[in-house]
């Protein structure tokens, strides 16, 4: 089985042992994304679609729910355990294989998309690009997209994020703008052609419950710390919320981006 071990400059983050957390609480990619991805033609019915670092399933369930044939590929196979779950009780079925988005062991040309939701930053990216380029059909395109909380000065975003410096120094993540011009390059870099981006802005809603499961979920916390540093990160989060952020469920800004190339 893959190593589920992913590393980012000094960090070093297993989501596998934060599956149940990942799985219940972190909000999937919205409605909006699929309905774009759908209005630009990129997302039909009936295509064969590889879903790299599927991580609970949230991009590999919303192409299944629209009549795709969906695997999905991730490192974690407690990650996929949750993604099988939250299938069936969504009453879809996708594929899962335990593999590397840089080696994926799968045929070439196989697919007619292949996408990449909030994880790329964790690939060897040349390497991924160019894997993807070889299983997608002549025509097929590579999304990589992300939906981004987005800390603004002074809000609970930006607050929680220095939470989680504080408790953890080896996270880089902090200070996101949802917005990563590195991705078309790597696409070009790859020989993908006509690559194009879009982005846009929604709240999600948030109980403290929520975010606080979101937060464990994320790779500064339950992903990399001592179960006991979880749990200390998790108080002192709970208390900021109540004092400062009381209203419950809060609505939380977050930035919807994607990439898209089309293999040659």
């Amino acid at each position: 089985m893959t190593s589920a071990e992913v590393r980012f400059k000094e960090l070093r983050a297993d989501f596998g042992k934060t599956a149940s957390d990942y799985g219940r609480h972190r909000a999937g990619f919205p409605d909006d994304f699929f309905e774009r991805l759908a209005a630009l033609g990129i997302l039909k019915a009936g295509m064969r679609v590889l879903d790299l670092g599927t991580g609970t399933g949230t991009i590999a369930r919303g192409l299944a729910l629209r009549g795709c044939e969906v695997t999905g590929l991730d490192r974690s196979a407690p990650l996929m355990e949750q993604a099988a779950e939250l299938d069936r009780a969504a009453g879809v079925v996708v594929k899962y294989v335990n593999a590397a988005a840089e080696d994926t062991g799968l045929p070439a040309t196989e697919f007619d998309l292949v996408t990449a939701g909030q994880c790329w930053h964790w690939f060897d990216r040349p390497r991924a690009a160019l894997e993807a380029r070889r299983v997608l059909k002549s025509d097929g395109k590579l999304v990589i997209a992300h939906f981004d909380w987005i800390p603004l000065p002074d809000n609970m975003v930006e607050a929680t994020e220095k939470l989680i410096e504080k408790h953890n120094p080896k996270w880089k993540f902090g200070g996101g703008l949802g917005i990563y011009p590195q991705w078309p390059r790597d696409m070009a870099v790859a020989g993908f052609k006509n690559v194009e981006t879009f982005s846009f802005d929604l709240d999600s809603i948030y109980t403290h419950e929520a975010w606080r499961g979101r937060i464990r979920a994320s790779a500064g916390v339950g992903a990399s710390l001592a179960p006991e540093a979880v749990a200390a990160f998790d108080d002192e989060l709970r208390a900021m919320l109540a004092e400062r952020w009381p209203e419950d469920p809060m609505r939380v800004m977050h930035r919807v981006f994607a990439a898209i190339g089309t293999a040659p």
